[in-house]
């Protein structure tokens, strides 16, 4: 892709996907405008479109080619995106703020420092702002209902890992170039395992299996680790100890 394309770009996915894409790489504008349009194509209801889903920065339409053809869904699409600016649109309504509890470092999270220095800062002074970013959940991927969250702070833009660990448990939150991670499950990861929580992303004996959905935003509060064990004790229902509310504004 050269960089002078113009954006939104809209390209065919195989016989039956139209994918809209806001930006060549992520950030808060191109991200709020491929949930934001995501939002409308859902509230549209057109006929013929079968499901939709968004990336960090696109918006994925499935439809119908024997009900809807390529040529009128590309131009329902176009006149969409001509109808305003999604960079600067309003999310979806029916988002949600969530506050986890986290253990930074210690041997649950072993990694903590290593990012610290990667990004210039002590281990304080990364807790400190880690545990005081608001994110958003940026997209729902790799794993079920595993949730990549940002952005963070440019001093977090820091590389993945050169080798990777070979394993982190479920509810580890990891970092890496300005995103966290939560982690649905075990699995090998090249981001930095920073924070450990009782969360869980997927929960698949509840009815909405996927606790979280892109555009809802997430604080990870620090808490001791005896905080963090009495949690895994006594709550049960997956939510690690979080509160949630829903976001209004």
């Amino acid at each position: 892709m050269t960089t002078d394309t113009k954006f939104p770009l809209l390209r065919t996915v195989g016989l039956d996907g139209l994918l809209v894409t806001f930006a060549q790489t992520m950030s808060e504008q191109s991200n709020r405008a491929a949930l934001a349009f995501r939002g409308a194509v859902e509230e549209q209801q057109i006929d013929g479109v079968l499901e939709t889903s968004a990336s960090l920065a696109s918006a994925f339409i499935r439809f119908n080619p024997s009900s809807l053809s390529h040529h009128d869904i590309e131009e329902l699409m176009r006149a969409m995106l001509d109808s305003r600016d999604w960079y600067a649109a309003p999310l979806p309504a029916g988002r949600r703020f969530w506050k986890v509890p986290t253990v930074y470092g210690t041997d649950l999270a072993p990694q903590l420092e290593d990012a610290a220095l990667a990004a210039g800062l002590s281990t304080t002074d990364a807790i400190d702002r880690l545990s005081q970013s608001r994110v958003r959940v940026l997209t729902i991927g790799f794993a079920p209902g595993q949730p990549y969250l940002g952005p963070l702070g440019p001093e977090f833009n820091i590389p993945r890992l050169k080798e990777l660990t070979p394993m982190v448990p479920e509810g580890a939150l990891v970092l890496a170039i300005s995103q966290f991670v939560l982690f649905s499950g075990p699995t090998p990861t090249g981001w930095r395992h920073v924070g450990q929580t009782a969360f869980r992303c997927f929960r698949p004996d509840m009815e909405q299996s996927f606790a979280l959905n892109p555009g809802d935003e997430m604080q990870f509060i620090s808490v001791s680790r005896e905080e963090l064990e009495d949690i895994q004790t006594t709550c049960t229902d997956g939510s690690g100890g979080a509160s949630c509310k829903e976001i209004t504004a």
